[in-house]
């Protein structure tokens, strides 16, 4: 038989590594925060002949928006990032940039406010807290006939954590590398992979529950990795449905839900390593230890 738990040092190990290389790209290229958190507009446009981004670069700057952020979206279309401007500041534009590159059609305009953008911050943090404390009241709670049922709880919630940490910090890696922006989706795809982590979590937990009550004085830590073996093809045969889904959105929908998307890939990865590896190795780490200043 598999055994996962035993190998639990080396999997902290490779954990420390990795949560390590996320907070170093987070303290040091952080997140390049969309409209949504840092105000300004974003306008898509699609030009009747084919331009390049350099085109509209130069067209920008002879507008006097030269730090622009253009990015492609599509064959045809472009994303600029611009400051916040009012509809005459983007007529303006637009008649600007139709004559240096020729017609152009105006597919999407969002404009936030410097206050819009600091309350949008605000409810997105404040989500993610109110989860992961609902999260940990609920298990808590539906484990409660067990021994300590808050060490459960506490366990999934250290989960969640590391996943929603491993997909922001590749997302600050890749924010520095290709110019992504986070935004509400980026903070959807957060939220979503928090409930899908527990979701992982909780089934091997209900298992260790189970074999708990039916093989009563056996090892704790055999009973774990008992149940993780138990659950392995399941929560891998979930993961990979789950991936193909994602995948085929990324590939097809298109940069309308990219931030999603890409978060939501890279936590299902991190969180079905995490509710094998992680929670509960957790558990059996904190239980030993319990055990070990008792007898001491």
């Amino acid at each position: 038989m598999i055994n996962i738990v035993g190998k639990r040092r080396l999997l902290f190990i490779i954990t420390a590594i990795v949560v390590l290389i996320c907070v170093i790209s987070l303290a040091t290229f952080g997140l390049k925060a969309g409209i949504e958190f840092s105000s300004g507009s974003m306008i898509t446009v699609g030009f009747e002949q084919g331009v390049e981004k350099a085109d509209i670069s130069k067209a920008l700057a002879d507008l006097g928006y030269s730090n622009a952020i253009i990015q492609r979206v599509g064959e045809e279309d472009f994303l600029l990032r611009l400051p916040e401007i009012n509809q005459q500041a983007k007529t303006a534009l637009e008649d600007g940039l139709t004559a240096a590159l020729g017609n152009l059609e105006v597919k999407e305009f969002d404009s936030v406010s410097p206050m819009v953008a600091s309350e949008t911050t605000r409810d997105a943090f404040i989500a993610v807290v109110v989860a992961a404390a609902g999260i940990l009241l609920y298990i808590a709670w539906a484990f409660r006939r067990m021994p300590n049922p808050f060490r459960y709880g506490i366990c999934a919630v250290i989960a969640l954590i590391h996943d929603a940490l491993v997909a922001i910090g590749v997302f600050s890696i890749l924010g520095a590398i290709l110019n992504w922006e986070i935004n509400l989706m980026f903070v959807t795809g957060i939220l979503a992979v928090i409930g899908y982590s527990v979701n992982n979590t909780v089934v091997v937990f209900d298992r260790i529950r189970e074999n708990l009550t039916r093989e009563g004085r056996v090892d704790f830590e055999v009973v774990v990795n008992n149940s993780l073996v138990e659950t392995l093809s399941r929560s891998l045969n979930t993961s990979l449905t789950t991936l193909f889904v994602v995948v085929a959105l990324l590939l097809f929908v298109g940069a309308s839900i990219q931030n999603f998307a890409v978060v939501l890939l890279i936590g299902i990865i991190a969180g079905t390593y995490s509710s094998l590896c992680i929670a509960p190795a957790l558990l059996v780490v904190w239980r030993n230890q319990v055990h070990r200043k008792a007898n001491a």
